[in-house]
């Protein structure tokens, strides 16, 4: 049985697309998912299952609309795909820590794609920026280092102005995941 994340794009921001935790817990659970558990108000679940990744999105995907009436893109990524994410982070510890001193707010975030994003557009996009912010494309992430905000960031303006599909979540998050899949594969 594989374990995954569900993460849910566009729910609970900007007082928009309400979902309560454990109502997207139920439904999951409902959809005889095991050991359902979810983290933060921003869309992450944690289940597993031994069905595909692409019969999971299309069923949870359905699912949400029923239950909740409106669509949220499932971005979904497996136990060893975070640890992946996180093993294969491109910045260097001095990058990192330039970005935080530099910032009050979270400096590092991944944007989740359900594809391989367009390495020519977003390379394009990098060799127009000429600020301090980074970027970097994985196989189907973007990392972005920020030395400010990220609401601040002209990268990431820019790299939303592409209309790609995919949510974001910041560093502490991610390795957060990874310790709740670590809890979840002890209890099997």
């Amino acid at each position: 049985m594989g374990s995954y994340v569900a993460l849910f794009r566009g729910i609970n921001v900007g007082g928009k697309n309400i979902v309560k935790m454990a109502a997207l817990r139920q439904m999951l659970e409902k959809m005889k998912l095991v050991g359902v558990q979810t983290y933060i108000q921003s869309g992450n679940a944690l289940f597993q299952s031994n069905e595909t990744e692409n019969a999971l999105i299309a069923r949870i995907a359905q699912e949400f609309n029923s239950t909740f009436g409106f669509d949220s893109t499932v971005i979904l990524r497996t136990s060893q795909k975070i640890t992946n994410i996180l093993e294969q982070l491109p910045f260097s510890q001095d990058e990192i820590s330039a970005a935080e001193a530099a910032s009050d707010a979270e400096c590092l975030y991944v944007y989740l794609l359900p594809d391989a994003p367009p390495k020519d557009i977003i390379q394009k996009l990098c060799a127009d920026y000429n600020g301090m912010d980074q970027l970097h494309v994985g196989e189907r992430e973007i990392y972005l280092l920020c030395h400010q905000s990220i609401r601040d960031s002209k990268l990431a303006q820019s790299l939303q102005k592409l209309k790609l599909t995919a949510t974001v979540r910041n560093w502490k998050t991610m390795n957060k995941l990874r310790a709740l899949f670590e809890t979840m594969d002890q209890i099997k």
